[in-house]
C-alpha cells in the first residue's frame, strides 16, 4: 500500500510541478502587465473545468457499477456531449468575458480556447476505472506526460510569439495531449453510449457537484476576476503568480487525498460497515489537515527565496502577501477530507454549502477595494471565509454522515496555532516581542499535530506497510 501512495503523490507532484515551471518560465520571459492577461486563461480554464464538472470521473469509482463495459460507455457519451456543450458556449462567451475584463482585443484567444472542453471531454475513462483497484499508473501518465512537453514547447512558443499568447498554446497543446495519451494508455476499446437512465442517475449523483463546480469557479476565480477589473492587469499578474505558487502544492496534496482515498471510503460505505466507514474518514480528515501544514510551512520557508531566485525584483510586492496566500490555500486542503467522504457516501451536495460561504465573501471583497481597498484586504477576506467553510464542512460531515468529529478537536486546535505563527511572519523577522513565541509554535505545533492524529497514525500502521507485490499500480 505505501508503494500505491509514493506513485500517487510522485505522480501528481510531478505533473503539478511542471505546470508550475512553465508558469515561472513564462512569467520570468515576458511582463507583468503581459502574465496577468495569461492569467485570465486560467480564469477561462477554470471555468471550461466548471462546466464539465459532472463528477462522472468521480462516479465510475464511488458506483458498484463501475466495471461495467456499458456503464463506462455511458459516462463517456454523456460526457463528451457536454463537453461539445461547453465548448460552443466558451465560443459564444469569449466577447462578454473579453469586454468585462477590458481587454476586449483578447477575444479571439478565448475563442480559441472553446476547443479545450472538448478535448478534455474526449478523454478515455479507463484512466478513472482502474483507479477502483488502486492502479493509479495511467491517469497519472495522463497528467505527467501533456504537462513534460507544454514544459518543453515553452521556450520555442516564447522565442517566437514573446506575449500571452505562449500561455494560449501551452495550455491548448496540453489539453489535446492528454486525451490522447489517456487512450494509448486504456485497456478497454473507446464506446460512446448515450443511456437515458444512466444519464439520469448521473444527473442526481452529478448536479450538486456542477454546482459546486459553478461555486468552486466563483470561489478560486472571482477574486482574480475582481482583482483584474478593479485594481488592473499588473496587479492581476502580481496576484495571479501568488496563486500559482500557492495553489500548485494545494491541488497535488488535495488530489493526491482524494484519488487515494475515495476508492476505500466507497468500499467501506458500500459495504454497510460505518465503524471502519468512521475511523477511515477522520484519518482523510487527519491527511488532509497534515497535507495542509506541509504546504504552509513549505511556503513560510521557501516561498519568498523562490520569488527572489526565480522572478526576480519585478515580483518583489508578492512577499509579504505571499503566507496570506498560503494559509487560504492550506485551509483549502483540509476540506479535501470532509469532501471525499461526502462524495464516498454520494452525498454530493455537502461540498456546496461550505463553498457558498466563500462565495459570499467575494461582495465583501469587492465593496473593500472599491473603498481603496488592495490585494491584502482581498486575502483576508478571502481567508476568514475559507475558516468559516470547513467549520461547516464538518459539521455536514457529523450531521449528515454521522461521523465522530471529537476525536479530531486536538488536531484542529493544533493546526490553528500553526496557522497563527505562520501569519505573524512579519513580527518573526523584525524583532518584535512575539518573536520566541512565534518559533516556538512553528517548531512545536507542527510536534502536536501529527501527535493529535491518532485515527492517521492508526490507519497508517494498518495499511501503509511496505510490499513485495509486483501488481501494477
Amino acid at each position: 500500500m505505501i508503494g500505491k501512495v509514493l506513485v500517487l503523490l510522485s505522480g501528481n507532484a510531478a505533473a503539478s510541478v511542471m505546470l508550475l515551471a512553465r508558469n515561472l518560465i513564462v512569467a520570468r520571459l515576458i511582463p507583468v502587465e503581459d502574465y496577468g492577461i495569461a492569467a485570465t486563461f486560467a480564469v477561462t480554464m477554470a471555468l471550461i473545468e466548471m462546466s464539465t464538472q459532472f463528477g462522472l470521473q468521480q462516479q465510475i469509482v464511488q458506483s458498484k457499477e463501475g466495471e461495467d463495459d456499458r456503464f463506462q460507455a455511458a459516462l463517456q457519451g454523456f460526457q463528451l456531449m457536454r463537453g461539445v456543450l461547453a465548448g460552443i458556449i466558451m465560443f459564444v462567451l469569449a466577447n462578454p468575458i473579453a469586454a468585462f475584463l477590458k481587454i476586449p482585443e483578447i477575444a479571439w484567444a478565448y475563442q480559441v480556447m472553446a476547443i479545450m472542453p472538448v478535448l478534455r471531454a474526449s478523454q478515455h475513462f479507463d484512466i478513472h476505472r482502474l483507479n477502483r483497484s488502486l492502479r493509479y499508473g495511467p491517469m497519472i501518465l495522463t497528467s505527467a506526460v501533456p504537462a513534460l512537453i507544454s514544459l518543453i514547447a515553452v521556450f520555442p512558443l516564447a522565442i517566437w510569439l514573446k506575449d500571452y499568447r505562449v500561455m494560449l498554446f501551452a495550455l491548448v497543446l496540453q489539453e489535446g495531449l492528454a486525451a490522447l495519451t489517456s487512450h494509448v494508455l486504456a485497456e478497454r476499446k473507446y464506446r460512446l453510449v448515450l443511456d437515458r437512465d444512466i444519464i439520469t442517475r448521473s444527473l442526481g449523483f452529478g448536479w450538486p457537484l456542477l454546482l459546486n463546480g459553478a461555486l468552486l469557479f466563483l470561489v478560486m476565480q472571482g477574486d482574480k476576476l475582481l482583482v483584474g477589473r478593479e485594481l488592473g492587469m499588473a496587479s492581476l499578474g502580481l496576484f495571479g503568480m501568488g496563486i500559482t505558487l500557492t495553489l500548485t502544492p494545494t491541488l497535488i496534496l488535495a488530489k493526491s487525498t482524494q484519488n487515494f482515498f475515495l476508492p476505500q471510503l466507497s468500499a467501506a460505505s458500500n459495504s454497510g460497515d460505518h465503524q471502519a466507514f468512521d475511523t477511515m474518514a477522520r484519518a482523510a480528515f487527519q491527511a488532509g489537515l497534515l497535507n495542509g501544514m506541509v504546504m504552509l510551512l513549505g511556503v513560510f520557508a521557501l516561498g519568498v527565496p523562490l520569488i527572489e531566485i526565480l522572478l526576480g525584483d519585478k515580483y518583489a510586492p508578492l512577499q509579504p502577501l505571499l503566507i496570506w496566500l498560503a494559509a487560504q490555500q492550506a485551509i483549502r486542503v483540509f476540506k479535501s477530507g470532509p469532501s471525499t467522504a461526502a462524495v464516498a457516501c454520494a452525498q454530493t451536495s455537502n461540498a456546496l454549502y461550505p463553498n457558498l460561504l466563500r462565495v459570499l465573501g467575494l461582495p465583501v471583497a469587492w465593496w473593500i477595494v472599491l473603498h481603496d481597498g488592495g490585494l491584502w484586504h482581498v486575502i483576508v477576506v478571502a481567508l476568514v471565509a475559507e475558516g468559516l467553510g470547513y467549520a461547516l464542512a464538518l459539521a455536514l460531515a457529523h450531521w449528515r454522515l454521522n461521523i465522530d468529529l471529537r476525536p479530531l478537536v486536538p488536531s484542529v486546535i493544533a493546526i490553528s496555532l500553526v496557522i497563527a505563527a505562520a501569519l505573524a511572519q512579519p513580527a518573526l523577522f523584525n524583532g518584535a516581542p512575539r518573536m520566541w513565541t512565534g518559533f516556538a509554535l512553528l517548531i512545536l505545533g507542527p510536534l502536536l499535530v501529527i501527535v493529535s492524529m491518532k485515527d492517521l497514525r492508526t490507519y497508517a500502521r494498518n495499511h501503509l506497510r511496505p510490499t513485495t507485490s509486483r501488481k501494477k499500480v
